[in-house]
């Protein structure tokens, strides 16, 4: 067989042909001629996880840095370990771009403050967003705040989650919420749209669409029931463009405006709401539904044009997690879908479209939502600059390449004659991470006198075309290539390697690939 120049993206071209896709890619291990891994993570190195959310990322960073791990047997060893961001600040890390603020007067604060109580009904796959990121990103819980997390199912892969996931116990458990009248605002998620959207099979989207469509039906009937007012809203768009127009399937997330649907039985159908608004407009609504006073930091402004009757109501948020607005096109899956509450609730009450992509969520102009800043900024009331933007200026404006996070980790690799480690999804459009900030770490390490430098990368395809992974892998082989120095040593779907639910044999899985060499051996050949 003629050897390669780029034999990590030849192998990952050669799982594809084997039936395997980018977000559960089985582990790839670059290896010498005498098959042994080239590029292990080893005691006394250096690690930068370049990824720019957390969530997902700080399981996987804990088996590295702390001292308590105990959820599965390592050797012992000692890294110095750099993050991009924040991802949690009990973590023995040196941090790249550090949290500018902690956002105070949020929604839920708020509401605290106010001597309120107030339930948040979530399935596990969720958790995170509606507990986490709609704080602020705050772990901790307000007073008079109560999180009900129903667990998610999940097969024994991703593509295995039953599309009906557990929206029906989410459901059961916001209608309790709903009847006990001591909760001033119950939030919920109904988060199949969003999850299965990211798997390509047509007929469970539709199964996704028309599960949240029933149980949303059930909940705001609930909600009438008890006399409590309804803000139905979304976080992001995800299935209602489903696909690209060469046919190709679009697993991820999309930049459409999202609805915002009011039931409230005193304004009646006839009310009226702004037409220009954004997710953070949420915010000022249920306060001033609430008869709460928006803060000063809010900057959205409540949705509510008609006159409200005087006094408080009790609130449900309910967000239907990737449920955007399309164009009723064949892309368009929710309209493809039978969605009867949807239909009934947008022909009786009065609803809006919100702004939830780009520049309205603290993102860069043309890209789209997620969940991390949809629930944030539906929490906030305010523009949240994201990571993101702030790492893209250090880029344009070269402090990027003067972090003194970034700088620790390479001289102490550098001066002890380590090695040093890029960790992180290899995507462009992933809001996990970019490629960029890998290959301008990669260029860093050859300006900084770093001797070896190792890749490892994550593969995902939200957002991307399909077999997308091997062109990015093939980018990242060819620049170390052009800079002389660099090499991918493992590649992995993100499946096994950002999970948030404590799924600690993913994690385990992981941690074997990037220290043990265990995986698939890629070697000289390509396929060795």
């Amino acid at each position: 067989m003629t050897p390669t120049r780029h034999p990590m993206s030849e192998a990952v071209r050669t799982a594809y042909r084997a039936g395997q896709e980018d977000e559960t890619l089985e582990p790839l291990v670059r290896v010498d001629a005498q098959g042994r891994p080239v590029g292990s993570i080893q005691d006394g190195d250096a690690v930068i996880f370049y990824d720019i959310r957390g969530e997902r990322e700080v399981e996987l960073t804990r088996a590295f840095v702390d001292p308590g791990f105990d959820h599965f047997a390592r050797p012992p060893m000692s890294v110095a370990f750099a993050t991009m961001i924040q991802y949690d600040p009990g973590l023995d890390v040196r941090v790249a771009f550090s949290p500018l603020e902690q956002l105070e007067d949020t929604l839920c604060e708020v509401v605290a403050r106010a001597g309120l109580r107030q339930a948040k009904v979530v399935e596990s796959e969720k958790a995170v967003h509606v507990g986490f990121f709609l704080n602020g990103k705050s772990q901790e819980r307000l007073p008079g705040e109560e999180r009900i997390v129903v667990p998610s199912p999940h097969g024994a892969a991703f593509v295995e989650t039953p599309p009906e996931m557990s929206a029906a116990a989410v459901a059961d458990a916001t209608i309790a919420a709903l009847q006990d009248e001591r909760y001033a605002l119950v939030t919920a998620n109904l988060c199949n749209v969003d999850v299965i959207g990211h798997v390509e099979n047509r007929e469970a989207v539709r199964v996704a669409v028309e599960t949240v469509d029933r149980e949303a039906g059930r909940i705001v009937a609930a909600a009438r029931a008890a006399g409590v007012t309804a803000v139905v809203t979304a976080d992001h768009g995800t299935v209602e463009r489903w696909y690209y127009p060469d046919g190709s399937v679009d697993t991820g997330h999309t930049d459409s405006p999202v609805p915002l649907i009011l039931v409230d039985p005193a304004l009646g159908g006839a009310g009226r709401l702004r037409p220009d608004g954004a997710l953070t407009d949420v915010a000022p609504t249920v306060l001033q539904l609430l008869d709460l006073p928006r803060p000063a930091a809010m900057t959205g402004r409540s949705l509510i044009l008609s006159p409200l009757p005087p006094g408080p109501r009790r609130v449900l948020l309910l967000i239907l997690d990737g449920w955007g607005i399309g164009d009723g096109g064949p892309a368009d899956l929710i309209a493809w879908a039978g969605t009867p509450a949807a239909d009934e609730l947008l022909a009786t009450w009065p609803h809006t479209q919100l702004q939830a992509a780009g520049a309205a969520v603290g993102m860069p102009a043309g890209t789209v939502g997620n969940s991390e800043a949809g629930h944030l900024h539906i929490g906030a009331g305010r523009v949240v600059p994201a990571d993101r933007v702030r790492i893209n200026q250090a880029l344009e404006d070269g402090s990027f390449y003067r972090n003194e996070a970034f700088l620790w980790a390479m001289s102490r690799a550098r001066d002890a004659g380590r090695r040093l480690h890029l960790l992180g999804i290899v995507s462009f459009y992933s809001s996990h991470g970019s490629v960029d900030h890998l290959l301008a770490l990669l260029e860093m390490a050859r300006r900084e006198g770093v001797p070896e430098v190792y890749v490892h990368a994550m593969l995902g395809r939200r957002g991307e075309r399909p077999e997308s992974g091997a062109i990015y892998i093939e980018q990242v082989e060819a620049e170390a290539e052009r800079l002389g120095l660099g090499q991918v040593a493992t590649v992995i779907g993100r499946f096994w390697s950002l999970d948030r639910e404590g799924h600690w044999d993913r994690i385990e899985k992981t941690y074997r690939t990037l220290v043990e060499g265990e995986g698939q051996p890629v070697g000289r050949g390509a396929f060795d």
